[in-house]
């Protein structure tokens, strides 16, 4: 087994943990937010359990985009990719990257933001908005062919 193949189980496998975590966060955040809830330790977990993996994912991603075929692609077909042939190519090669990135700096906002309210409220309504957006980016981007496919 070669290094790509590894980073491809790793990163396959962590994200199905990405995502049951990050939905559970969002969540619990909304309903804490909706319900007026105290802020507890909870609370905090599984906004900084969300914060991890999905900063293990982003790793993991990037270094399995760089050595996949799919960066080359990006740079020496570019054209394909922007073709209706393409679609599944720029898929892998362009928009899930550079979407799972951008979902993380929201989900890392979010996080530092809420750290800096005092009430509970103002803490669950920083993590409500910004980790539902990066939950909506990443069901958006993830290659559910793929998925359905194992």
């Amino acid at each position: 087994m070669n290094a790509y193949s590894i980073l491809k189980s790793a990163h396959s496998g962590w994200a199905y943990l990405v995502v049951t975590v990050l939905v559970l966060a969002t969540l619990n955040a909304l309903i804490g937010f909706f319900s007026k809830k105290e802020f507890g330790n909870r609370d905090f977990s599984l906004a900084l359990g969300g914060l991890i993996v999905t900063h293990i994912q982003l790793l993991l991603g990037l270094a399995l985009w760089a050595l996949s075929p799919y960066s080359n692609m990006l740079f020496s077909n570019f054209s394909f990719l922007m073709t209706p042939e393409g679609r599944g190519a720029r898929l892998l090669a362009l928009e899930h990257p550079l979407t799972m990135i951008i979902a993380t700096t929201i989900l890392t906002i979010g996080y530092s933001k809420h750290k800096k309210k005092i009430t509970s409220n103002g803490k669950l309504k920083m993590l409500s908005i910004f980790y539902t957006i990066a939950l909506v980016l990443v069901l958006s981007r993830l290659p559910w062919s793929q998925w359905f496919a194992m």
